[in-house]
């Protein structure tokens, strides 16, 4: 055997990427990207959502995504790639975001035709026009409804992994059906981003898996099935509208013939259960040991870790999803992630080499000055009318401030993510800021352990094709090892290592304390002068 080619697809907020990989000799094919902003302007969607004069909604055209689907496949043949040798497909796509359906759309999706477009071929098929995404704050209300019909913070994290959280589609279905109820009967299936990608792939509408549908505050963490009680307080006659939950190797079924003729695949390529992008860039980063964290700085930056056993956060600012390779994994997510950076650069007039330059030149610790830089609303910790804090920062030193951002970024996230075990042994870095070696150097000293560079940066869509060629190694009872498949993701040797400065270790360890105490204090503050914060 000379080659074994798998697709993994990343539908991610800003753009949609499609990488071919080789299981046999693990290694890349060609890897393409299309950028909603630039790529699909007619959309309006520069940075992956609709603009709004309301800085807590944040919504998206689905039709933004099928277009982008369509389109991806063209620029991989046009890359050169021979779609006929692709095994199996698996898709990954930003968390959370939701996709409404009327009775219209199961026929539609099965009678895809390759003579047209799909977003033209699928129009009027949405009984929701636009689609929240991950961003959207706008459901507080619907948050504490949910909370309060199921006893509480702690019964919401028992049950299902994690407290009720504003972008978490449990309370964006309920805000849908109290705000627009004549829509909410037309819908006759709800499907998340992932899954109704899938579903254009195979002409059928798709199930979902573990990892993805405990993103929604409505499945039974440990059961891995949707929880009674949390649709109850959801919305009427939910479960029908649901798909099913099937285990995360589930071949799902094989590519539509809009596929086969439109783009060349295949007919007996297979199609694998979709996930979202962050269960699948647990896999792309070949963290399959608890003993290792991973740090995603992309338009969030989140934080992830593999549980040895199901636990949760008590304190309900993190989350536990299923994981691709079965049992959990934790994640903790920072909305004011990389559109942060770019709007503290900007603010300075800098291009990205004047700001890693300033990260140079500055001292760790940076003389003190620091930055709670909440320029939009924030997940962890939960702030829903945000505004920025400094200490010791003048506003003219353009270099301190970049410093300050990067440095609280990373202090936050040492702060919380203390609930997901000890000191880890490494950190395994992914998303577009992980490859510069001077925020990887900050990661390193703030967190105190190596940080390695995952020679992918597309990880999300690595996971996808690997997870695609373990399902169907396992289907056809082959040999389907996660540490044989990862590898080099998860062998050091082929990652370059950044390691912590030992002399500033204690001069983070004071920071990460003060930068505790002021942000509880910075919180105090906000919720004294923003009563509606509170949820």
């Amino acid at each position: 055997m000379n080659s074994e080619w798998y697709l993994g697809l990343d539908s991610s907020t800003q753009g949609v990427t499609a990488l071919l990989w080789d299981a046999h000799r693990r290694r890349l094919g060609q890897v393409v990207g299309l950028h909603y902003g630039r790529d699909l302007p007619e959309y309006g969607c520069p940075h992956g959502a609709l603009p709004d004069p309301d800085p807590a909604v944040a919504h998206a055209p689905p039709g933004m995504w099928t277009d982008g689907l369509d389109r991806i496949f063209s620029r991989l043949r046009a890359a050169g790639a021979d779609l006929r040798t692709v095994r199996a497909i698996a898709v990954s796509a930003q968390q959370h975001g939701s996709v409404y359906l009327n009775s219209e759309a199961e026929r539609r999706i099965a009678e895809l035709r390759p003579d047209a477009p799909l977003a033209v071929q699928l129009d009027g098929i949405f009984s929701r026009a636009t689609s929240p995404i991950w961003m959207d704050v706008s459901t507080s209300e619907e948050c504490e409804d949910i909370r309060r019909a199921l006893g509480g913070d702690r019964a919401v994290i028992q049950a299902t992994g994690s407290n009720t959280f504003e972008r978490f589609t449990g309370p964006q279905i309920r805000a849908f059906w109290k705000r627009d109820p004549a829509a909410w009967e037309r819908t006759a299936h709800v499907a998340l981003v992932n899954s109704f990608l899938t579903s254009l792939l195979i002409g059928r509408l798709a199930p979902l898996e573990p990892g993805d549908a405990a993103g929604m505050n409505l499945m039974d963490i440990r059961a891995c099935d949707w929880h009674e009680a949390a649709l109850r307080a959801t919305a009427p006659d939910l479960r029908r509208r649901l798909p099913a939950i099937v285990p995360s190797d589930t071949i799902v079924g094989k590519v539509a013939p809009w596929l086969v003729i439109r783009h060349g695949f295949s007919p007996d390529t297979r199609v694998v259960v979709g996930t979202g992008d962050n269960p699948s860039s647990l896999v792309g980063l070949g963290l399959i040991e608890p003993d290792w964290m991973a740090i995603s700085l992309g338009t969030s930056d989140t934080v992830f870790r593999l549980l040895s056993e199901c636990r949760t956060d008590s304190r309900g600012e993190g989350h536990v999803f299923g994981a691709p390779m079965g049992g959990y994994f934790t994640l903790s997510c920072f909305q004011n992630g990389s559109l942060t950076r770019e709007r503290v650069r900007n603010q300075h007039h800098m291009d990205w080499d004047r700001f890693t330059e300033a990260l140079r030149s500055t001292p760790p610790g940076n003389h003190g000055g620091m930055m709670l830089p909440w320029f939009s609303p924030e997940i962890v910790p939960r702030i829903r009318y945000p505004r920025p804090f400094y200490r010791r920062l003048d506003p003219s030193d353009a270099p301190a401030h970049c410093r300050a951002v990067v440095e609280a970024q990373m202090l936050a996230i040492r702060v919380h993510s203390q609930w997901m075990g000890g000191q880890p042994l490494g950190i395994r870095a992914t998303g577009g800021a992980s490859k510069n070696p001077e925020i990887r150097q900050i990661m390193a000293d703030v967190l105190g352990c190596p940080v390695y560079h995952a020679p992918v940066s597309n990880s999300a869509a690595l996971g996808a094709a690997i997870r695609a060629a373990h399902a169907v190694r396992q289907a056809d009872g082959r040999a389907a090892d996660w540490a044989e498949l990862t590898t080099p993701a998860s062998d050091e040797k082929a990652l370059s290592a950044i390691l912590p400065n030992s002399s500033t270790r204690l001069l983070y360890d004071r920071m990460a304390e003060e930068y505790a105490v002021w942000e509880r204090e910075a919180l105090a503050e906000i919720e004294r002068s923003s009563p509606l914060q509170k949820t």
